[in-house]
């Protein structure tokens, strides 16, 4: 077997695990085009192996820059809303969902990377990150580098964050993406659409950050996302040092989604490497921004 089919193999294999992703397929076809070149070009087996691995480094490269621009982005919008908001001289408290940082992306993160801009400022009060059911990103990865990184954390579980919202208050919900369409409409880990309901009745602004990667204007309408359902062990048991218990009635029924769809007008603002998509009244004209940007982006 040959390098070029070994790695056009594995990379379809790849894209059967995450349907709702659209960054996971723009990768696959941008490196699938590096292999196609460098067969094209009668490259041997080890500079194919070669081409790919420096494709690859370049791509971390690129998204770490991406995240840190998003970084400065999303921290610009947020302590503009707060001083609009008369809370101009406070530091922020921010609530975020499932995993969006190191762990996830090459780096730096996208929503939480807002979260590291805001600490490095000196402008962040308090990071809340949600459990995030069934798989715990929150408590277990989100968590993990809010420690890690000296961050002022706290983790409550899904259903906590209205009685917070209402209590104690809140300065910006921002969460990730992972596919978003001409209209704004943002696809992301379950729950983010409930949060998007909550922050819009307690007046708290909120913001989708994602790369320019993550914008998919094919799709007109978030109703066309293909929303990938997990197995239903994921929520009906845990799993403990390795060992899985159930928690849930044998038997019952299971519908786990592993996403949901927010409404561009629940969105208050995207948050992208070159900044903030402008809104219309309901929604985002992402259409119109993508091409705009990539024409910058080839020096055009």
């Amino acid at each position: 077997e040959g390098a070029a089919e070994w790695l056009r193999e594995r990379m379809s294999f790849l894209k059967t695990s995450r349907p709702t992703a659209v960054n996971l397929f723009n990768t696959m076809d941008a490196l699938g085009k590096v292999v196609q070149d460098a067969v094209a070009s009668g490259r041997t087996d080890q500079q194919i192996y070669h081409a790919y691995a420096d494709a690859a480094e370049q791509m971390l490269e690129e998204d770490v820059k991406a995240n840190k621009a998003i970084g400065d982005a999303g921290a610009d919008a947020i302590l503009a809303a707060m001083k609009a908001a008369g809370r101009g001289a406070a530091k922020a408290r921010v609530m975020t969902i499932c995993n969006t940082g190191a762990l996830a992306t090459a780096g730096w993160g996208t929503a939480l990377g807002v979260l590291r801009t805001l600490h490095a400022r000196g402008k962040l009060e308090r990071a809340y990150c949600l459990e995030t059911r069934p798989y715990n990103q929150g408590a277990r990865l989100t968590a993990f580098e809010l420690v890690e990184d000296g961050l002022p954390g706290t983790l409550i579980c899904d259903s906590m964050a209205a009685a917070l919202m209402q209590r104690y208050g809140l300065d910006a919900c921002i969460v990730g993406a992972d596919r978003v369409v001409a209209n704004g409409d943002s696809a992301n880990k379950i729950g983010t659409y409930s949060l998007a309901v909550l922050s819009r009745h307690h007046g708290v602004p909120f913001y989708v950050a994602a790369p320019l990667t993550t914008l998919d204007v094919n799709l007109k309408h978030g109703s066309e996302i293909p929303i990938e359902e997990r197995p239903d062990e994921e929520l009906c048991s845990l799993k403990v040092d390795g060992v899985t218990h159930r928690v849930a009635a044998p038997g019952i029924g299971v519908w786990n989604p592993a996403f949901d769809v927010t409404p561009a007008s629940l969105i208050s603002g995207i948050v992208t490497d070159y900044g903030l998509i402008p809104k219309r009244s309901q929604d985002f004209d992402v259409a119109a921004f993508v091409p705009e940007k990539k024409r910058k982006v080839n020096g055009q």
